[in-house]
């Protein structure tokens, strides 16, 4: 297939119009709407192989919005995935939210509305195939989809990276790809979505106690990502907000309390390590979830006494 993009000419509206006007045709139709750059730009590479396709989508921030009056009787029974590759989105669909982020993969069903939040520059791997290959239950699909699968848990440590060699090689595949390999590729997939579906299952059936092990350790493998929130926490574990307050109270604990006390806990072993002595103490900050350097220079001093250069002189 050949590779589309918008017009280098004409205004910002016009080219967002040629942006809808391609992905629907290419992927499902659906409404585009602005998001905060001025000059927007953006490509569109896909190649099919067997019933699979996959699209490598390259764009300025915008939100895609696939409502009610975009899904007739006759639309068909496809699934969609989104490799992050980089970024960051949110979608939105069956009352949940999840915010997804570079390496992470997300499921939403084109039979339902559902909006994707696209709030800077990004790029990204897009999968559609006709959900009867995933050869899941409509249970277990109804659980995993607007949730987000990380290239750190379980098997996507390995399918993921797979994925990005795929969205590597896209302008190849249609002339090296058969379908054979579009088998493999939905093989895989699916078998990292009934992963997923097993935890879900099981936080479903696991006590509050077991669950709340299951979301502090959910938080602890993201301290890293500035866009960890109590919405796409709960969301992630396909329970309400409320209750995940709920939950984490019962152990001691308020959510951005914990994750502050963590994030400032590993600020401090980091500044304390010689062998990050050429980082810049707002860098420190930054790698742990604090883009602001004034408020993880507050933060740290509330927490420990001394401000975060205290810290790192003290030590030496």
């Amino acid at each position: 297939m050949p590779r589309i993009t918008t017009p280098s000419d004409g205004s910002a509206a016009e080219r967002l119009e040629c942006w809808r006007d391609a992905v629907s045709q290419n992927l499902a139709p659906l409404d585009v709407l602005p998001g905060g750059s001025a000059d927007f730009h953006a490509s569109l590479h896909a190649a099919r192989i067997g019933q699979v396709q996959l699209s490598v989508i390259t764009a300025e921030p915008h939100t895609i919005a696939r409502t009610r009056r975009h899904i007739g009787s006759d639309a068909p029974d496809v699934v969609q995935l989104t490799l992050q590759l980089t970024g960051q989105g949110v979608l939105t669909q069956r009352d949940r939210q999840a915010r997804v982020g570079p390496g992470e993969l997300v499921l939403y069903d084109t039979r339902r509305p559902f909006t994707y939040e696209l709030e800077q520059r990004h790029s990204g791997l897009v999968l559609m195939f006709p959900t009867a290959m995933l050869k899941m239950a409509e249970r277990d699909l109804t659980r995993v989809t607007a949730t987000s699968v990380s290239r750190h848990d379980g098997l996507g440590q390995v399918v993921l990276p797979f994925l990005y060699g795929l969205a590597q090689e896209v302008e190849h595949l249609e002339s090296r790809g058969t379908p054979r390999l579009a088998g493999n590729v939905v093989d895989l997939i699916g078998t990292l979505l009934a992963e997923r579906a097993d935890v879900d299952r099981a936080a479903e059936d696991d006590g509050p106690d077991m669950l709340a092990w299951r979301i502090l350790r959910y938080m602890e493998q993201r301290l890293t990502d500035p866009g960890l929130t109590p919405e796409g926490i709960a969301a992630a574990h396909r329970i309400s907000r409320r209750y995940l307050y709920k939950l984490l109270a019962e152990q001691g604990h308020t959510v951005s309390g914990w994750i502050r006390e963590q994030r400032l806990a590993r600020c401090l072993q980091d500044l304390d390590d010689p062998a990050l002595d050429h980082l810049p103490v707002a860098a420190i900050g930054g790698r742990w979830g604090f883009p602001d350097p004034a408020h993880f220079s507050h933060a740290f001093k509330a927490a420990y006494g001394m401000s975060p250069r205290e810290a790192r002189a003290a030590r030496r």
